[in-house]
């Protein structure tokens, strides 16, 4: 085969893994600048062989969406737009025309519809031709109007995105670095597309329109920026946009262009629309781009360095992160000499080591990274010791890529996790202790098992002079402390942070043994696999944990520090012992975790997928097409809404 025809199916191939990871799995597998690299090097390909592969990136602007969202078809396509980095290109394109230069932002694209001034609908972009329904969704977005002044039925497009500020704090609160988000598109996706819009909510999703697409009666406006001063009107808030003609258009981006960092929300480029909407509608589209508009993405600034050494850092998970340090370099008006190399597989693929000479560059003019090794000497070691603890590491794959973890149970990084853990709010529940004040607390030596946490006063004295703490956080600190005395057996067994052992388990557990802390600590594999719900590997890591001399001596001096209220009675039902999972919007009970309470309170327990041990399934939309759906009735499970649990668990049997 031509060797140009082979590259072809070569970047046909990488390109599409790497745009359904994006696009469908909220996730990167190449930065933006390498897939833009390789995009272009295909339609360099396609125009010069004259040949366009079956399945061709450049052939259609989307891949199909797989959710269990409803779909629907766009009543006209949504394009994706051409797009250059050269300013002079964008000068020519405009010509002697006036046109309106906006921010391109960097999230999920939403069409949303207001009819007699209430919003009634809104879908994702999905394909371009069939997106996802997410309308219980947008009407959680922060800034968008659920009733608007105008009457007519109104349809735009806008970008929903989650700004830097909410981003940093939702990764904060994750415990998994692994789990972490990479960037705020990819959180924003799935913000967007939960079933569940309690969630959408606490994401803080901005929505900042860039189209009006149709207004009943004709929308009457000549030129793009009066739509978006109408939009303005009806309370939205369009995206950024200024008038711009030849003469002003450099100028203009390179305003736009000294900004990208000082902005709080994402943005990979800009967009430049011909402002009279007439001539635009004239010129048509091709079968992939509109001819109205076209993108502008900004030319990454590259400097030459030298590769001094790799910082190797453990999280609180294990997980150690490689950081590149790198001779000092001056880019986007600021000094770089770091940059995150994100696993093991970059590591090989760049094929680093000391003293080489690499290229930098700031992904969106903020993020540095390296785009290119240029010596490729391959010769850095990778840590057989943790930087930390200096136990043994390990390398593990990670979804797609190898990372490398600290082997060692007792590292400090490790040991700040499972604290975390244990006083999260399905755990201990001690309100207001953060991560950073527990890696103080270990660090000074005052927490060596769970119930140290519970005499903390003998260090008062010490506590109140740390540094961004005081009297007043160790009075409140102290408060929370005592109140979270008062707890369950479940809560107690789910804070040891036992393998597998979740807060359902931990609920199921206790249960069968009465709610006896002895009785539980006593039971063996034997015993906890004869318990409905509970398996043999988590019995198995149940009845291990509890054979250790240590973590019983732990359970034991954490059981002396707190008093155990009794669970709620189990309710008498049909459905005690059976399993059930819950998918899709509900409206009888408030969220999820509610009726997955009344759930438990019947003696059964939820899962999170459809499996042969599933008893029921409850979707509110029965006949829908949805993944769990389809499982269900393969399995032969019953399908129930929640009108439907009621009844069965008011005694009328479903089979």
């Amino acid at each position: 085969m031509d060797s140009k025809k082979e590259r072809q199916l070569e970047l046909t191939k990488l390109l599409d893994r790497a745009a359904r990871a994006y696009e469908q799995e909220d996730r990167e597998i190449m930065s933006n600048r390498e897939y833009d690299q390789l995009y272009d090097e295909l339609v360099r390909l396609e125009e010069e062989s004259g040949v366009v592969m079956a399945g061709s990136p450049t052939l259609r602007p989307g891949y199909e969406v797989l959710s269990e969202l409803p779909k629907q078809r766009h009543e006209t396509p949504m394009l994706s737009l051409d797009k250059t980095k050269d300013v002079s290109a964008l000068v020519s394109w405009l010509g002697e025309k006036e046109g309106l230069l906006s921010w391109k932002m960097d999230g999920l694209t939403v069409v949303l519809t207001y009819e007699n001034g209430i919003l009634t609908k809104a879908v994702t972009r999905g394909n371009g031709e069939i997106g996802e329904v997410i309308t219980n969704n947008a009407r959680v977005f922060q800034n968008v109007p659920l009733k608007i002044p105008c009457k007519q039925t109104l349809v735009l497009r806008g970008e929903a995105v989650i700004r830097y500020s909410d981003f940093e704090r939702i990764n904060a609160s994750i415990e998994k670095e692994e789990e972490k988000y990479k960037n705020p598109r990819n959180l924003c996706s799935g913000a967007v597309r939960q079933l569940n819009n309690e969630i959408t909510a606490k994401r803080n999703v901005h929505l900042f329109p860039f189209a009006l697409i149709s207004k009943d009666g004709g929308d009457g406006f000549a030129t793009r920026k009066e739509q978006m001063e109408f939009l303005k009107e009806q309370g939205f808030s369009p995206v950024e946009a200024h008038p711009v003609t030849a003469e002003n258009l450099a100028k203009t981006v390179v305003e736009f262009a000294s900004r990208i960092t000082k902005n709080d929300f994402p943005s990979d480029g800009l967009v430049l629309t011909f402002n009279d909407i007439a001539y635009g509608r004239s010129l048509g589209r091709t079968s992939k781009f509109p001819r109205d508009s076209i993108a502008f993405k900004w030319k990454d600034e590259t400097c030459e360095t030298t590769l001094l050494s790799i910082d190797w850092s453990t999280s609180r998970t294990g997980l150690i992160n490689p950081v590149a340090v790198f001779t000092p370099v001056e880019l986007e008006g600021t000094t770089v000499s770091r940059a995150s190399v994100h696993n093991l597989s970059q590591i090989e693929a760049l094929q680093l080591g000391i003293g080489d000479r690499i290229l930098v560059y700031k992904a969106n003019m903020i993020i540095p990274q390296i785009a290119e090794n240029l010596t490729r000497s391959g010769n850095l070691p990778i840590p057989a010791h943790c930087p930390v603890c200096n136990g043994k590491t390990k390398a593990e794959a990670v979804l797609d890529a190898m990372s490398l973890f600290c082997t060692n149970p007792e590292c400090a990084a490790k040991k700040l996790k499972s604290y975390v853990h244990l006083v999260g709010r399905d755990a201990l529940n001690i309100e207001g202790l953060s991560e950073a004040t527990l890696e103080k607390l270990l660090g000074e030596g005052w927490i060596q098992e769970p119930a140290d946490l519970f005499h903390l006063e003998s260090h008062k004295d010490a506590f109140v002079q740390m540094e961004g703490l005081g009297e007043k956080s160790f009075l409140k600190l102290l408060g929370a402390i005592e109140k979270a005395r008062t707890t369950t057996l479940p809560r107690v067994i789910y804070s040891m942070g036992i393998p597998g052992v979740g807060i359902a388990n931990a609920k199921i557990i206790c249960r069968a043994f009465g709610d006896d802390a002895q009785a539980v600590k006593a039971a063996t594999k034997e015993q906890l696999t004869a318990v409905e719900g509970i398996g043999e590997v988590i019995a198995g890591a149940f009845a291990a944990y509890m054979a250790d001399p240590k973590n019983r001596r732990i359970y034991e001096n954490l059981l002396a520090e707190v008093t155990l209220e009794k669970a709620g009675e189990v309710k008498a039902s049909s459905i005690t012992g059976k399993t059930f999972v819950i998918t899709g919007p509900l409206s009888h009970w408030e969220n999820r975790d509610a009726l997955k309470a009344e759930i438990e309170a019947h003696g059964a327990k939820v899962a999170g997928s459809v499996s042969g041990k599933t008893d029921y399934l409850i979707n509110n939309d029965v006949q829908s097409g949805s993944s769990k759906n389809k499982k269900a009735r393969e399995l032969g499970i019953p399908i129930l809404s929640e009108q439907e649990f009621l009844l069965l668990i008011n005694g009328e049997n479903k089979e």
